[in-house]
């Protein structure tokens, strides 16, 4: 006779490790090495338009390559991601030369960046939900994001001791590294076959899938038009405050991920834009205050690991179900991509908006967003939810039974 568990579908580690070794080496890879651009363009002595032109260079690149790579890396999804990793080293070693180069060589060079960054990103995110079941898909992206945030602190502190030179050269070979091993991992994943791929008027014409994506627009827009008033206020004080929520939300990503596995995923978005809403609202009140700055760390922190493993990870490939999943990662990837753009559109302002104002209107947006997640429908199947509920129960009603036996 079978066990109770045998039915149930479950994800084989060693099926998964190809998807979590390219998921973990592009997601820190990607952040690091923005960091560090950011970083060098901001102390090259040009001016704000040419300032202005590199990062537009750099998220056009991105912006054009994920909708282009959701179109062709699917065709051939491993050979795209070698080329696609392999890219990233190149590209990172270009970043060296920042310093030394005129701005029309340093646009290439930002172009170059984006279309490394953003080819293979949406069949990077398909490719996880592809190995990964509707009910343990939280679970599995709680731990590839809880990674990401605890490799990419530990990545920054290694980095941190050496100059900008050798810190690109370091992530190439960070790059080059994950290429090595998804090279030697790559054939032992077995990919669930998928439908055709669904029009992206089609994507867009499901009530369910606007539910979800208006409050996500509504946080992105928010999240980066707030961040340069935040590192404004801070000062010095920003960068502990990324440090500190890169290791919070490390840990909330992998919380966020189990919960979203046994409440469904709608619960643990709505806890996060409530969690937001509060930070911003305490901000607002006591922005002058060092106790407010902690409370948001801590809060900020929480907020992002649920959303990293929801929103990022899980989500999209629920509501793609057995179709193609490149363009539903794409739908709810651009957003995030093209409002970063925002923080350095934002920043030369940053001065002249009032800070109480700013984290009044963030608050009472955040606090909105959660209107149309009442209406949006649960992505985990209810038949889940109710097999766990039972199955706790039948634990607890054992429990009581031998203690009276």
């Amino acid at each position: 006779m079978r066990s109770g568990n045998a039915s149930k579908p479950k994800v084989v580690w060693k099926e998964f490790l190809p998807a979590f070794i390219v998921a973990f080496n592009s997601l820190t890879w990607i952040t690091l090495t923005y960091a560090m651009f950011n970083s060098s363009i901001s102390n090259l002595y040009v001016s704000t338009i040419e300032t202005l032109v590199l990062f537009a260079a750099y998220y056009a690149g991105a912006a054009g390559s994920c909708i282009l790579g959701s179109i062709i890396c699917p065709r051939a999804r491993k050979i795209s991601f070698l080329l696609w990793m392999l890219a990233g080293a190149v590209v990172s070693t270009l970043l060296t030369t920042i310093a030394t180069n005129s701005t029309s060589v340093n646009i290439l060079i930002s172009l170059f960046l984006g279309i490394s960054v953003g080819f293979g990103l949406p069949s990077c995110l398909a490719y996880f939900a592809d190995v990964t079941s509707v009910e343990n898909r939280g679970m599995h992206g709680g731990i590839t994001w809880s990674a990401v945030g605890f490799g990419t602190l530990l990545l920054v502190l290694l980095i941190s001791a050496i100059n900008s030179v050798l810190a690109f050269l370091a992530l190439a070979a960070w790059r080059g590294l994950g290429l090595i091993a998804f090279f030697f991992t790559r054939n032992k994943a077995k990919i669930q076959s998928t439908r055709n791929p669904s029009a992206y008027s089609s994507i867009l014409r499901r009530r369910e899938v606007i539910l979800y994506l208006v409050p996500w627009i509504m946080f992105c827009l928010v999240n980066f038009m707030e961040a340069p008033m935040l590192e404004n206020l801070f000062g010095e004080f920003f960068i502990f405050v990324g440090f500190i929520e890169f290791a919070i939300s490390g840990l909330f990503a992998l919380v966020g991920g189990i919960l979203a596995d046994l409440v469904g995923r709608k619960r643990i978005i709505i806890t996060g834009f409530v969690v937001l809403g509060i930070e911003y609202a305490v901000l607002s009140l006591l922005s002058e205050m060092p106790v407010s700055w902690y409370l948001y760390t801590a809060f900020d922190g929480i907020a992002w690991g649920m959303f990293a493993s929801v929103f990022f990870m899980t989500l999209w490939g629920d509501l793609a179900g057995k179709y193609e999943k490149e363009k539903y990662y794409l739908v709810g990837g651009l957003p995030y991509l093209l409002a970063s753009f925002l923080s350095v559109l934002v920043k030369p302002y940053v001065g002249i908006i009032p800070l109480g104002t700013a984290f009044s209107l963030a608050s009472f947006f955040l606090f909105l967003a959660v209107i149309p997640l009442m209406y949006a429908p649960e992505t985990l199947p209810e038949k889940k939810i109710k097999e766990r509920e039972l199955k706790k129960y039948i634990e607890k009603a054992k429990k009581v039974r031998e203690k009276y036996d």
